[in-house]
């Protein structure tokens, strides 16, 4: 039988476990306890990555602990490698004795272990990881020390096992909601997209990085997406990053995380999103805004996979495939000094040149049927038919602000449309060609007040000027209703016009 303190460090180690789906927290609860019970200097907890092969400490305690955390070495090496492997518990009353000891961690920390118990984390017959237990305080660990380690190894393996299980229900869950919700095809048959999906095919399977060029609003993101999705790190995270959107020290924070305390307002430490992408793909847009500290980091992580959180020291791998997005020349960038040569040199290994609008003539019909359908949906108004003489200047259109231009101008037409057929009346006038109106009054222009009008005139003429229902297909009160009318001076035609409701 177990003593009072090993059952108190079991059943600590079991409401860590239930406490939390962190897995990082859940293990550090039972590193800590393994080393209190056992009256031991250090313990940890290293998981496997099974596609890089490498044992990974993600739990650790002792003088030194927290510097471990995040390091890895190869699966094969040392004690831990050989529990790994042959799936069984081992002892070690003196590494020095040991050959197959590794000291790459000792030398590394300045550390020396004199003796280890080492028990593999096993779930359904396969090994994911191992807990280990350094220098007992009071001599050598006994057999009983090695069969209580078995137990909080099958701890940390359930509660590993759990927290995995949740973030995938997580991730599932936030892709179920994207492809609901947020999600974007990609329309278009023409030829300068079927190229670009070539291109795709090609590359998405590989874990070769990306660089994505185009004008504005050509969908890069969304072909960023595509190619995560596609590829075998689709059930991992895919994270974007504006990387115009923050300024420079925010955003150096962003990518790489920081540290307690390593400026004002840290309060606590923060992972940044190549950490948050790890085994996924990050997407850095607006790549050519980047400042050049940031190229530099940046590089770093294209040529070593590895980066330090702002205000530390530490080391993090990292396993990320980067997919950048720009709108400006780099290479006239280069010529100017404001783009490292060496970056674009690595960013550019399998560029994409996306066609503006403008080229896709052929796929703007299928476009705007696409876009009238899902702006319908998502503002919650009925769905309008285009009247071929506003589609024939939809294609026309230039389109400088190409698929995003696109979708601003369908769904103000929608609104505008109120469920009837869209017509040239409901564009722009840059589309149009119309010529700038006179602003004689708000029943006129398209203006806020010109596009009041023309929604609730079609409103009531679409119910037979039956104010009741106008004003609940508006969405507002009839009393609101009847005070817009007088305002825009408003009226059904003919003897009966009245209340109408």
């Amino acid at each position: 039988m177990w003593d009072q303190q090993t059952t108190s460090a079991l059943l600590e180690a079991l409401k860590a476990i239930n406490r939390t789906l962190d897995v990082r927290a859940t293990l550090q609860a039972i590193a800590d306890q393994a080393a209190r019970v056992m009256r031991a200097e250090a313990s940890s907890v290293l998981l496997l990555d099974s596609r890089k092969k490498a044992l990974r400490f993600l739990a650790a305690c002792g003088c030194k602990g927290d510097q471990l955390i995040g390091d890895e070495f190869d699966a094969s090496l040392g004690i831990a490698g050989q529990v790994l492997e042959s799936g069984r518990s081992r002892q070690v009353n003196d590494v020095s004795d040991d050959p197959s000891f590794f000291q790459g961690i000792d030398s590394k920390l300045n550390f020396r272990t004199r003796n280890l118990i080492c028990s593999p984390m096993i779930y359904q017959g396969e090994p994911i990881g191992v807990i280990e237990v350094l220098n007992r305080r009071d001599g050598a660990f006994g057999d009983g020390d090695l069969e209580l380690l078995e137990v909080f190894a099958n701890l940390a393996a359930i509660g590993t096992v759990n927290a995995q299980k949740f973030e995938g229900l997580k991730r599932e869950n936030q892709t179920l909601q994207e492809s609901v919700f947020t999600d974007r095809q990609i329309i278009g048959a023409g030829g300068s997209l079927r190229g670009v999906m070539e291109l795709l095919g090609k590359v998405a399977h590989t874990n070769a990085t990306v660089l994505l060029l185009g004008e504005t609003g050509t969908g890069k993101e969304l072909i960023a997406k595509t190619i995560h999705r596609s590829s075998e790190r689709a059930e991992h995270p895919f994270v974007a990053v504006n990387c115009a959107a923050l300024p420079e020290g925010l955003l150096e924070s962003e990518l790489f995380g920081h540290e307690k305390g390593s400026f004002t307002g840290a309060v606590a430490q923060k992972p940044g999103r190549f950490e948050l992408a790890d085994g996924g793909t990050i997407f850095l847009d607006e790549v050519g805004e980047l400042s050049t500290a940031i190229q530099v980091k940046l590089l770093r992580v294209l040529q070593e996979r590895e980066f330090t959180r702002v205000g530390g020291t530490k080391t993090i791998a990292t396993d990320v495939r980067i997919i950048a997005a720009t709108n400006r020349d780099l290479k006239q960038a280069m010529q100017e000094g404001k783009f490292r040569d060496d970056l674009y040199y690595r960013l550019n290994v399998f560029p994409i040149h996306l066609p503006p609008l403008r080229r896709r003539r052929d796929d703007i019909p299928e476009l705007i049927r696409h876009t009238v359908a899902r702006a319908s949906d998502d503002l919650k108004v009925p769905k309008p038919a285009v009247s071929p003489a506003t589609e024939d200047l939809l294609v026309n259109y230039q389109w400088p602000g190409n698929i995003r231009e696109l979708q601003n101008v369908i769904e103000r037409a929608v609104l505008l449309a109120s469920g009837r057929q869209i017509t040239p009346a409901d564009l722009p006038r840059e589309i149009t060609g119309d010529p700038e109106p006179l602003e004689i009054s708000g029943d006129a222009g398209d203006g806020l007040a010109g596009q009041e009008r023309r929604l609730i005139l079609r409103a009531l003429e679409g119910h037979n000027w039956n104010q009741t229902k106008a004003a609940d297909a508006l969405g507002i009160t009839r009393d609101v209703l009847r005070y817009r009318m007088k305002k825009y001076n408003l009226g059904k035609p003919g003897p009966n016009s009245g209340t109408g409701g």
